[in-house]
């Protein structure tokens, strides 16, 4: 076992340190460097005395108030940064990098410091991180164990307080699982929410950019600090404004698999009784849909992507790579068109019944993984292991969720276990909310250090305010907006519905006004538009107070899972009244009126 005796510093401490005083802060920058171990497999290159100090004249440059100025980080080396090789943990591979990539490049805008490129499983293909050249990465805990990938050597750096945060990335869990298996924390972005620009790919449309940090107040700071749509990256999206509602109903799945690793399971009996005591409500789910979406990404076409990626390199290279890496990539080639296509129906309609998962439960909770295997046990068998630790993350990207693994105590032989928390896209920040909360009900130390984590400084982002869907006559720049804006109310973002609810034109209304009418059966593929409004629970009061029947408060159903309070109709309005459901808002019938008077008269 490993001896514990290590000071880890945070972004925060390094940050101050250099507030203090610059040139103390870079004599012990220098000093940290220079005891770090270049042959240590957690490293592929380590910064040099002369680059570190060019690094260092940079930062000084600076603005003082850099939000990472002198801060050290690590980054895996499937990210490109300018002037050092990229290798994807194959030396025949590797290449000089002529620029940042568009993570890095933001992060040393900031004022950060990179100091190292860590190792990976090879190609990011793993969750084990024994599958590089450069060696297997041991756990921090204990180097009879794996360290999880394929992010292993990001995680450890940050684990022994080498750095307080690195780079990884997270296609299937290569940031989650080796989070989860030496005590840090773990983000994995909704996709496109960090930029891809300048890394190597796996499978390019699902993958994403992780962050391992040690604190809770780092992995937040950190993501907001990269968060940004890059229009030069192709799988970049732009983030919403989206209110931020810690979860509090989480779903847990109704059964769980452990390989037999008792000490897995007795961790997750531990941690789940604690939630719970703690006052968290846990759902039992129905995880099939999940598990069926997750065989898809290593037993369906997406493993083509793999091929598609470094499959030229790997057919004109025979033999240079990892076996077990060189078989996963190269069976990606067995997949036809047909099959692609067929893959994706097969995603399509499994999409809505993981969206009715969320209509039930705020985020899900589930152990990180499943079991946690020696490197011996990989060895004698790399594909199996590798696959079981995949339970409870293989299928997040493809549904298109974000997830935080978080640790959650130690298991009975001394080592971590982690709990993930599983939510929709862009709801990143409600995870990291959610983190503030956990670390209350099973506070942590700070990787392998002795020291507990400090207290995160995020404010509770809950809302004073109630989320109130409008549908019609409310929304902006209509009739009775004034009844929203007159009482305080902030717009927040426009969205849509869930696909099983109506839309009526009324009759005789002034001014004019529609009526949303939940059915039990999808009629609108699309939802139907609404803004979302916040107000004070004492102006929601007096906005009831207006309105009239056949219209109500009462619960709606958002396309993404989320329920809100917003404008509904009874079903007896159907009489006299038009159904608009397939304009799929309030605005495109008003829009269709106007470009054709006509129109009216068929309402």
């Amino acid at each position: 076992m490993h001896n514990h005796t290590q000071t880890c510093l945070t972004l925060t401490d390094w940050r101050e340190t250099f507030d203090r005083d610059f040139n103390e802060g870079a004599t012990q920058l220098r000093r940290h460097v220079a005891g770090l171990n270049p042959s240590d497999p957690v490293w592929i290159s380590l910064i040099s005395r002369e680059m570190l100090d060019m690094e260092i004249t940079r930062v000084r440059a600076l603005p003082i108030d850099a939000p990472l100025r002198g801060v050290p980080f690590a980054v895996k080396d499937n990210i490109d940064v300018g002037g050092w090789p990229t290798t994807a943990a194959c030396r025949e591979f590797a290449y000089e990098a002529d620029a940042d990539a568009g993570v890095v490049e933001q992060l040393r805008a900031a004022g950060a410091i990179m100091i190292g490129k860590t190792n990976l499983d090879q190609f990011a293909t793993g969750l084990v991180g024994t599958r590089s050249p450069w060696g297997a990465v041991p756990n921090a805990f204990d180097q009879r164990y794996v360290s999880g990938g394929s992010s292993s050597g990001s995680a450890v750096a940050v684990a022994r307080g080498w750095v307080p945060f690195a780079l990884g990335t997270d296609t299937a869990g290569s940031g989650r699982v080796p989070a989860g298996f030496n005590n840090i924390i773990g983000v994995k972005p909704t996709r496109g929410r960090i930029s891809t620009r300048g890394i190597v790919p796996a499978c390019a449309s699902l993958d994403c950019v992780g962050i391992l940090a040690l604190t809770v107040d780092d992995a937040h700071h950190v993501l907001n600090l990269v968060t940004g749509h890059d229009l030069r990256d192709i799988w970049s999206r732009p983030t919403p404004s989206i209110p931020v509602l810690s979860p509090t109903v989480l779903g847990i799945p109704d059964g769980t698999e452990w390989y037999g690793d008792q000490l897995q399971a007795e961790a997750w009996s531990q941690a789940i009784a604690q939630a719970q005591a703690a006052g968290l409500k846990l759902v039992p789910v129905d995880f099939s849909p999940l598990y069926e979406l997750a065989s898809l990404l290593y037993s369906g076409p997406w493993v083509a992507e793999r091929t598609a990626a470094v499959g030229d390199f790997l057919a004109q290279h025979t033999g240079v790579a990892n076996p077990v890496v060189e078989g996963i990539i190269r069976d990606g080639e067995r997949f036809t068109a047909v099959d692609t296509f067929r893959a994706q129906h097969q995603r399509q309609a499994l999409l809505p019944q993981i969206e009715a998962i969320f209509s039930q439960v705020d985020a899900l909770l589930v152990p990180t993984a499943p079991t946690l295997p020696t490197i011996a046990e990989v060895e004698a068998d790399p594909v199996g292991k590798n696959a079981q630790l995949g339970r409870y993350t293989n299928f997040v990207n493809l549904a298109d969720l974000c997830a935080l693994a978080l640790p959650a105590g130690l298991r009975a032989d001394g080592l971590p276990f982690g709990v993930t928390v599983i939510a929709p896209a862009f709801r990143d920040a409600a995870l990291l909310a959610f983190a503030t909360h956990w670390q209350l009900i099973m506070p942590w130390k700070l990787g392998i250090c002795d020291h507990m984590a400090p207290a995160p400084h995020i404010h509770d982002p809950q809302p004073t305010g109630i989320i109130v869907a409008v549908v019609g006559a409310h929304l902006r720049g209509e009739p009775l907006n004034h009844q929203l804006t007159s009482r305080g109310a902030s717009y927040l973002e426009t969205t849509r519905t869930a696909s099983h609810y109506q839309l009526l034109a009324l009759a005789d209304t002034v001014p004019p006004k529609p009526g949303l009418i939940r059915t039990d059966i999808d009629v609108c593929d699309e939802g139907i538009e609404v803004e979302l409004w916040s107000m004070s629970e004492m102006a929601l009061g007096g906005l009831m107070r207006e309105v009239h029947a056949p219209l109500g408060i009462g619960t709606v159903i958002l396309r993404d899972g989320r329920a809100v309070k917003g404008f509904i109709c009874e079903g007896l309005a159907e009489k006299g009244a038009r159904d608009i459901t397939r304009l799929g808002g309030w605005r495109a019938y008003l829009a269709s009126l106007a470009s054709d008077p006509k129109e009216k008269d068929h309402g």
